[in-house]
């Protein structure tokens, strides 16, 4: 139910049955991505409660996309970029700390990578977790940011590399001196 079509309904009874259906499908999933793109679970789960509310409204043409998942997803992420930059500029002109280190069940590791995640740029970050922690094929992943497969090429090993040096520039800062 994740990919391709099969959502087709006549009545309006079997159009909600088949978008609750869809909903528990594929909703944690959708949380999971945007989660990985904010570090915000909050907002996160706004987000795609938003994306979910677009889709049933227009679910007669969403069903028939070609991944209705991904149109949620895409959906969800742009509205959650759309969130970061008011909340970031927010934070910029109140020149707050924009990063709680403390947020429970996250280990140093969870706290290194979402920091690294947020040092990219929007789009290298949208490759980076569709890719690597969506596991999605790289034109599964240019396909969804709708750019060429060298594009999103370019976006990950560009992604890929920044990563490395801020993730070994922690572990390097956290090592003992002696």
């Amino acid at each position: 139910m994740t990919t391709g079509r099969g959502f087709g309904g006549t009545g309006r009874t079997s159009d909600a049955e088949e978008f609750d259906a869809f909903y528990a499908a594929c909703a944690g999933r959708v949380v999971g991505h945007v989660y990985t793109l904010t570090g915000n679970r909050a907002e996160a789960e706004d987000a795609v409660a938003e994306a979910f509310t677009r889709a049933w409204q227009r679910w007669s043409t969403v069903r028939d996309a070609d991944s209705p998942e991904a149109w949620v997803r895409r959906v969800a992420s742009r509205i959650a970029v759309s969130t970061w930059r008011k909340a970031f500029n927010r934070i910029r002109a109140h020149r707050r700390a924009a990063v709680d280190l403390s947020v429970p069940g996250l280990t140093e590791d969870h706290v290194a990578l979402l920091q690294a995640l947020q040092q990219l740029s929007a789009v290298e970050r949208r490759a980076v977790v569709l890719h690597h922690l969506n596991d999605m094929s790289v034109a599964d992943v240019a396909a969804e940011m709708e750019k060429p497969v060298g594009t999103v090429k370019t976006y990950l090993a560009r992604g890929r590399r920044a990563m490395a040096g801020m993730l070994t520039e922690a572990d390097h800062e956290e090592a003992p001196h002696g």
